[in-house]
């Protein structure tokens, strides 16, 4: 289609990459608000549930911790749990990032959004 256009053929290609990654990095950034991570703590006795996106949908506390004498270690346990989802949301969105800029023939570091 537009052969022989040397320079301009090339940009018009490279725009359509582009609006095509913009498709694809929005597609993912939807996808990733209906992946579940899950953290835990204190041996599974807390547990929270994170999107890939990092908020925070659920918390699953064992009713076996519960003691009155015991509330700081609680809320430990409640703050390791929840940062630990946080942390597995982002692993899991840089995996999702990365798997998006290979399909594209990108480098697999590199970092989008610019």
């Amino acid at each position: 289609m537009l052969k022989g256009l040397g320079q301009l053929g090339d940009m018009a290609k490279m725009m359509k990459q582009a609006q095509e990654l913009q498709g694809k990095m929005a597609e993912m950034q939807e996808n990733l608000n209906n992946i579940a991570v899950t953290g835990e703590s204190g041996a599974g006795l807390v547990k929270a549930t994170a999107t890939a996106k990092g908020e925070l949908t659920a918390l699953d506390i064992d009713p076996s911790i519960f003691n009155a004498d015991d509330k700081e270690v609680v809320e430990d346990l409640i703050l390791a749990a929840v940062k630990d989802a946080q942390v597995k949301a982002s692993e899991r969105a840089q995996d999702e990032m990365k798997r998006l800029t290979e399909s594209m023939g990108l480098p697999a570091d590199m970092n989008l959004p610019f």
